[in-house]
């Protein structure tokens, strides 16, 4: 059985912030921490509220972990005509995705319907398996 988290978060600094401190509850709650995802859902987080935001809407971030350990992050804002692309950095940024790339297995974009114009930029990582105490 998928363990599942979601949350809807205000498209502001405070709530890109507040996505990587929940991610970081979250993963001890399930004894799976992992500084790699909590790196991903910052950057994720981030380019939602730089790139994804519309006034009064705000983004969504999930986090699923499967029966063999895989977890998935999800970031949904609400800008599907906005779909991110890794680029050559520099001083202005473009590093956000070349970190998710690095610390993801995999990672891509999925569109909403039209009812709810969206996207979905997730990622996924082989979670650590728990400590025994």
């Amino acid at each position: 059985m998928n363990e599942k988290f979601t949350v809807l978060l205000s498209s502001t600094p405070r709530g890109a912030r507040l996505a990587r401190l929940l991610t970081e509850r979250q993963l001890a709650e399930w004894k799976r921490e992992s500084a790699e995802a909590e790196h991903v859902v910052a950057e994720l987080a981030a380019n939602a509220v730089r790139h994804g935001r519309v006034r009064g809407r705000d983004f969504r971030l999930t986090l699923t972990l499967d029966p063999a350990h895989t977890l998935r992050i999800e970031v949904a804002d609400a800008r599907p005509d906005r779909i991110p692309r890794v680029r050559v950095a520099d001083g202005e940024g473009g590093r956000g995705l070349l970190i998710v790339a690095a610390y993801a297995d995999r990672w891509g974009v999925t569109s909403g319907d039209a009812t709810v114009p969206h996207k979905t930029v997730w990622a996924e990582l082989g979670a650590p398996e728990p400590e025994l105490a």
